[in-house]
């Protein structure tokens, strides 16, 4: 069950494909991403200074290479460096979530406590209806104004707000994918809709995990090294 994504609302599972249906159940949207302040002649203006040479280091004596090749001896075989391909290779597991019919405020105080921005959310049976994103939890017309702190309308407006249950600020129907599909894949899906994450579902839509952009840098930089060109390239 190679590459596969699914779409998941509360009426239960919209699609089930690879990641170029996507933008057929919902709407697609490209980001676009700030570029870096460059000079007339293309060096960017935050480029750091060209290192300076480091000496090369003396020949270490020769006692020093015998105690050194002993050393390693006595070390313990490391472990094979395998690629991170799949989805399952970086995934955060045992992700939070949250009910439909919590309050705003509440899933609010929990992620900021976290400090997480997104988390599933989950029925009953812990399928997974919707994503709530943190920043869709502090509207503008949320906060009352600094002149009108003291009229009462706007602070009960406030209040109701804050009061939603999360099934109506949460995004839904929303995408999930496989723990097996490619991170080439995922990232596809990602610049196509915008989302910061996605969950991770089996094909019932349980909640498995959940795997953001930041785990995905994260595992760039980690070790053993992400490899994102595993697989065929993406329609």
């Amino acid at each position: 069950m190679a590459d596969t994504f699914f779409v998941f609302g509360p009426m239960g599972q919209v699609y089930r494909g690879g990641a170029q249906g996507i933008g057929q159940v919902l709407p697609v949207q490209a980001v676009q991403r700030p570029q870096a302040v460059r000079r007339a002649d293309g060096v960017p203006l935050h480029a750091a200074p060209p290192p300076k040479p480091v000496p090369a280091a003396s020949t270490p004596p020769r006692w020093q290479e015998a105690v050194r090749a002993y050393v390693q001896t006595e070390q313990p075989t490391p472990a094979e460096r395998r690629p991170l391909t799949q989805v399952r290779d970086v995934m955060t597991p045992h992700a939070i979530s949250v009910h439909p019919d919590e309050r705003a405020n509440d899933a609010w105080q929990m992620l900021a406590e976290r400090q997480v921005a997104q988390a599933p959310v989950v029925d009953a049976q812990g399928r997974v209806v919707g994503l709530l994103l943190r920043a869709d939890l502090a509207p503008e017309q949320l906060l009352p104004a600094a002149g009108d702190v003291q009229n009462v309308q706007n602070v009960q407006k406030a209040i109701a707000l804050a009061r939603r249950p999360v099934s109506e600020v949460m995004v839904s129907p929303v995408p999930t994918v496989a723990p097996d599909t490619s991170l080439r894949r995922v990232a596809q899906v990602l610049l196509q809709t915008g989302l910061p994450g996605l969950p991770v579902t089996d094909e019932q839509g349980t909640l498995q995990g959940f795997i953001s952009r930041t785990d995905i840098l994260r595992a760039v930089a980690a070790d053993p090294p992400l490899d994102l060109w595993v697989g065929p390239a993406p329609a």
